[in-house]
């Protein structure tokens, strides 16, 4: 199955870096093209699918609402029917955000498509916050994984009325830090967590399949990877919104993401920031990342 790759370069999700500012990383999509991205995986027949733009960056955020609320929904929905129509050419989709908040998207098109699908959540952290958990609510991009498992406000947890959009024992997480908040919520709830102390201590190899033991089982007709950049120590890849010590060296994050790519359905990729990359070397190091992890997207799939 061919890659169909499309952009989603919102940053809707974010606080703003500074006063007047706005978060860099919707410039990731075409960073990434600069230093290749694009190019190396049309040599491997990957198609390019065009861009689903994102409404204007307002911090607007107010108690019991996201910053830019409408405007992620909006573009939810947008994303979502990019995504149902690459897979409805057999195409397998990797979405290039953009901030962590592209996820319900991906979470949209899958809940409303035949099938039962699964969730590899491949970040830093666990994106766990939630009104349940913290008054602090505003920000989706750190709040994402308990939106796709439906513990969110219903305004952007049942979008539609299709929340949740994965079950949280068909959900995996991996990579956060041992100090994350919302660890011990995370791993009660969902169906594995392995914080990247754990994929350290017992290999790639390991960790993979006790990912797959979960996502990769009878029942499920297949599962989404997000994979949030700030999954690797910042000694590797400093711009990002969040860098936090403790994260997976590249070659770990390249071997886990080539474990997990070739029964996957699709993917995307979030919170590089190009604003933070002036040089371009942490971008083409990403880029060398995503062609040998997710090359294989979708191959070995039945």
């Amino acid at each position: 199955m061919k890659i169909g790759l499309l952009s989603a370069p919102s940053n809707l999700g974010l606080r703003p870096p500074a006063p007047t500012s706005v978060p860099g990383c919707a410039k990731a999509p075409e960073a990434l093209r600069e230093a290749g991205l694009h190019r190396r995986l049309a040599e491997l027949g990957a198609e390019e699918r065009g861009v689903v733009l994102p409404g204007r960056y307002v911090d607007d955020a107010t108690p019991g609402s996201l910053r830019n609320q409408v405007a992620i929904i909006d573009h939810a929905r947008r994303v979502a029917e990019r995504i149902d129509l690459l897979r409805g050419d057999g195409l397998a989709p990797l979405v290039l955000g953009g901030d962590c908040s592209i996820l319900v998207g991906a979470g949209l098109s899958l809940r409303r498509a035949p099938g039962r699908y699964g969730l590899v959540h491949l970040d830093g952290h666990t994106d766990f916050r939630h009104p349940g958990n913290s008054g602090q609510c505003a920000s989706l991009a750190g709040e994402d994984l308990a939106a796709a498992v439906g513990l969110h406000w219903p305004a952007i947890a049942d979008i539609d009325g299709l929340g949740p959009y994965f079950s949280p024992e068909d959900t995996v997480h991996a990579g956060c830090r041992d100090d994350d908040e919302g660890l011990s919520e995370a791993a009660a709830l969902l169906g594995a967590v392995l914080p990247a102390v754990q994929i350290r201590h017992q290999g790639v190899e390991q960790a993979a399949r006790k990912i797959l033991d979960v996502v990769g089982r009878a029942g499920l007709d297949g599962y989404w990877i997000h994979l949030d950049a700030d999954i690797l120590d910042p000694s590797v890849m400093p711009a990002v919104d969040s860098p936090d010590p403790g994260g997976l060296s590249a070659a770990e994050l390249t071997g886990l993401l080539a474990a997990l790519a070739p029964r996957a359905v699709g993917a995307q990729v979030t919170v590089f920031d190009p604003d933070l990359d002036p040089d371009g070397n942490h971008a083409r190091l990403l880029t060398n990342i995503l062609i040998t992890g997710l090359a294989p997207l979708s191959r070995d799939r039945r």
